[in-house]
């Protein structure tokens, strides 16, 4: 007799070679509206799937696991970040949770590098110069921005994007400073040149960029309050590519406006997709839509995860990506 295959309910569109190969392998629902899903509908999802697989735009919170059936045993979630997931109430009702770690560390610090020279050297408000045809011709003073090389970086954050964006700043003449739950091994720190901070407040104070890179969770929650954001220098600059969550968001818009600090590259808000209108108003904050990881590549490596994850849980055996809550 042939097994029948897991309900796996996917909640938005993924790659279509990963949506193809999850019909081969399960009993795939599919999103192919792409429509962000309901709170009634995730309820819907839950109370009937054998795996479900969301993303950032979900939020699977007490009140939707409430109602899980008692066959939802896994939910192997698109992405790394989980702090939609509550994983506290999915553990007590014998959840597993997974996660796709490891293939969005290049595109992010990529992007996250591309916000520091976007910002630093005033990019967007060129190009925005262009399309409106206010150029005159070149002129010495024209949008002067600011060298980085042999500037300070400090990185919130030095976990696999943390180093990873390390990496790349090297190359751009950048020294690195950090600050992280724990100090990582000497081995890393002598490869990249970094200077550990055990105090968050004295490296905000003495860098020039602050990139955050640590995960969102509620001990991260306004880790970049308004009294810390207040530390930072006039010059500095403040580039987010991890959850918006992590930085007060109105203070660091106020900041801004009142020129307490020079810049902001924001890939993240604290309530998006929903902008601050005041933000929008800023010629010293360049703005993207959540597109850190957006790669063709990378989001086919996610998808692949998901696959293994769900295929490794399915026949029985713990999944290589599952989410531990302390290790995050």
């Amino acid at each position: 007799m042939t097994k029948k295959k897991p309900l796996v309910v996917v909640t938005r569109k993924l790659p279509e070679a990963i949506e193809t190969r999850m019909m081969e392998l399960f009993d795939a629902r599919l999103n192919i509206d792409d429509a962000i899903m309901t709170k009634q509908e995730l309820i819907d999802a839950v109370k009937e799937a054998d795996v479900l697989v969301p993303t950032v735009t979900d939020k699977i919170d007490a009140a939707v696991l409430a109602h899980a059936g008692p066959n939802l045993r896994l939910i192997a979630n698109f992405g790394t970040g989980v702090d939609h997931v509550d994983l506290q109430t999915a553990r007590s009702r014998g959840i597993t949770v997974t996660n796709t770690p490891d293939v969005l560390t290049e595109d992010t610090a990529d992007m996250t590098m591309a916000l520091i020279l976007s910002v630093s050297r005033r990019l967007a408000e060129g190009e925005r110069l262009i399309r409106k045809g206010d150029w005159a011709g070149w002129g010495p003073t024209l949008m002067l921005g600011h060298r980085i090389w042999g500037k300070r970086l400090g990185i919130v954050g030095m976990g696999r994007i943390g180093r990873a964006l390390a990496r790349r700043a090297k190359g751009f003449g950048l020294s690195v400073h950090y600050h992280n739950r724990r100090r990582v091994h000497s081995d890393i720190e002598d490869e990249l040149d970094a200077t550990y901070w055990e105090s968050l407040d004295q490296m905000l104070a003495h860098v020039d960029v602050v990139s955050v890179n640590c995960p969102h969770t509620p001990a991260t929650y306004h880790l970049l309050s308004a009294r810390r954001l207040k530390l930072m220098q006039p010059h500095a600059i403040l580039v987010n590519t991890a959850r918006g969550e992590i930085v007060d968001e109105p203070a660091l818009t106020r900041m801004l406006s009142d020129g307490e600090i020079a810049g902001a590259g924001l890939d993240v808000f604290e309530h998006e997709p929903a902008v601050n209108p005041k933000l929008l108003e800023l010629q010293n904050a360049v703005l993207l839509p959540h597109m850190g990881s957006a790669t063709i590549e990378g989001r086919v490596d996610m998808g692949e995860k998901v696959l293994i994850n769900i295929k490794t849980f399915v026949d029985g055996h713990t999944p290589p990506d599952r989410v531990i809550e302390g290790l995050l």
